[in-house]
């Protein structure tokens, strides 16, 4: 057999995607390529906004882990194809506690070290300027490499070549005001006081993080694998539940996320013309709203649903490949998500051509009825987070049952032996928002439905009504029509919910008056 034909079928499958290039490795090439360069002129680092408010989320976090040690990973890149990553993106509870939003930083850890002892008294590697603090954090990560290193030029995951340069540890204290270290001492770390100490990880999220924790737990005598999984539960639960109320700087980010998505409203409204008259306009919608996304925040913060005509009626339609057509509506929800990784989410209902039918303009005033309640509700004293949608659900109800279409009651259909409305409002009417669109969604039932409505808050109201044209036990003139309004809202310090989208028309009268303002300007 020839040489070359056996040494192929020796190679491994995972180093053979790089057989479609020549690589060049002689010692002379590798001397020439790692000399000559001048000093590197990267921008100064800019501090995350969320630097100054990382103390305070991680001593509400360590509250209930005292004298722990908390493992959060950033998680990995996963393929799309072959060797064709999708862009990275952080897992929430790392973007939250390090600030870091962006592309930023896969297989980086925030390691958060105890400052206290199970009891709260400080350890000795507590800094006399602690305060009340319970922990600080360590990030580790993988710094910018040197210019004389094989990684610099031919690795095509990580090398400055091919993906940019990193920062070095001096830029990443500069931005986080967090302690930096190299990945590769991470090890060290998870294995300092080993026994003494116990160890929580965010699982599922980096392999290789969560085999180092369970290492370091198996040669210490801890609780590890499956017996281990009750403990790093409690662990991202609590980084869920800590996002449940937001902070200033959250806040901020929250709001520059609806701003933007404000204008790629716009930026649709100015495309419908064009959709109108493509074989796939919804993806002619889809597209106007991408390219806003992208060019001024970090991109979508879901898959946009441009659904037109009997689409809407589809709840989560992402396929986005009908035609947009005069007459009809179009139901739009979209979000930008800022370049800190909060995103927007919102739905409008709008008239293709511009002007609501009467039919229509009836089963939009019905979801704009609700929108209302729900946000009067919510401005309550002693509001529970699940009553939002009770209030909603009722004044859809109520129009539902003037329309004749319920074959009970209002009464009986809100029942729990009831329910009939849901065939045409099958979906909650709110959700916690934040680095996830349904953000918070580990917090237990009786911290998130069951919950007070608290100061800082941030969630959507979102009721609709979905006729489908196939829907037999509704008038003629009635189907194909969907409709959804949803709104981002705050609650305020004072008590009060507002809406964070207040500037995005609502009302018939308002959205026929942007579509025509928007389109001729």
């Amino acid at each position: 057999m020839d040489k070359n034909v056996k040494a192929q079928e020796t190679q491994p499958l995972k180093d053979r995607v790089n057989n479609r290039s020549r690589r060049i490795n002689s010692p002379a090439f590798r001397e020439f390529i790692g000399s000559g360069w001048g000093e590197r002129k990267d921008p100064p680092p800019t501090p995350s906004p969320a630097k100054d408010y990382l103390p305070q989320r991680y001593q509400k976090l360590g509250a209930d882990f005292r004298g722990e040690r908390l493992v959060i990973p950033a998680g990995n890149y996963k393929v799309r194809s072959n060797d064709c990553d999708y862009r990275f993106r952080a897992h929430s509870a790392f973007a939250h506690l390090t600030g870091l939003g962006g592309e930023l930083q896969p297989d980086a850890a925030l390691v958060l070290e105890p400052l206290t002892d199970k009891e709260g008294t400080p350890l000795e590697n507590a800094p006399d300027n602690a305060g009340a603090a319970t922990h600080r954090g360590i990030i580790f990560f993988r710094p910018q490499a040197a210019r004389s290193s094989e990684e610099f030029y031919a690795d095509s995951t990580y090398g400055e070549f091919w993906v940019g340069p990193r920062m070095t540890l001096t830029q990443m204290e500069a931005v986080t005001g967090l302690q930096a270290r190299p990945l590769d001492t991470l090890p060290d770390q998870l294995a300092k006081d080993a026994g003494l100490v116990q160890l929580r990880v965010i699982r599922n999220v980096d392999t290789s993080v969560q085999a180092a924790v369970e290492k370091v737990r198996q040669e210490a005598g801890l609780p590890a694998g499956e017996d281990a999984k009750a403990i790093d539960e409690k662990l991202e639960e609590a980084a869920s539940v800590l996002r449940l109320q937001k902070d200033d700087a959250e806040i901020k980010e929250l709001q520059r996320a609806v701003t933007i998505t404000k204008r790629g409203f716009e930026d649709m409204i100015r495309a419908l013309p064009r959709a109108t008259g493509h074989r796939r306009g919804e993806r002619v919608i889809e597209g106007a709203f991408g390219a806003r996304a992208r060019e001024e925040g970090n991109g979508l913060g879901y898959d946009t649903i441009a659904a037109s005509g009997n689409h809407a009626n589809t709840l989560h339609w992402i396929d986005n490949d009908g035609q947009v057509r005069e007459g009809d509506l179009i139901l739009i929800d979209a979000g930008v998500e800022a370049d800190s990784l909060y995103t927007a989410d919102i739905t409008r209902t709008l008239p293709v051509n511009g002007k609501f039918t009467p039919v229509q303009a009836k089963v939009y005033n019905a979801v704009l009825d609700a929108c209302e309640a729900g946000l009067a509700q919510a401005n309550k004293p002693g509001c529970r987070f699940k009553d939002v949608h009770d209030a909603a659900v009722a004044t859809l109800v109520k129009h539902l049952d003037s329309w004749g279409l319920l074959p009970v009651s209002a009464e009986q259909t809100l029942s729990e032996d009831g329910g009939e409305y849901r065939r045409w409002m099958p979906h909650g009417v709110s959700h916690h928002l934040g680095l996830d669109v349904h953000d918070c969604a580990q917090a237990a039932r009786d911290m998130y439905m069951e919950a007070l409505l608290e100061p800082g808050m941030c969630f959507t109201i979102e009721p609709g009504l979905y006729f489908h044209q196939d829907d037999e036990l509704l008038p003629e003139e009635l189907r194909g029509i969907g409709v959804r309004i949803e709104d981002d809202v705050l609650v305020e310090k004072d008590g009060s919910v507002r809406r964070l989208s207040e500037d995005i028309p609502r009302t018939i009268e308002d959205v026929e008056a942007w579509m025509t303002r928007v389109q001729a300007g």
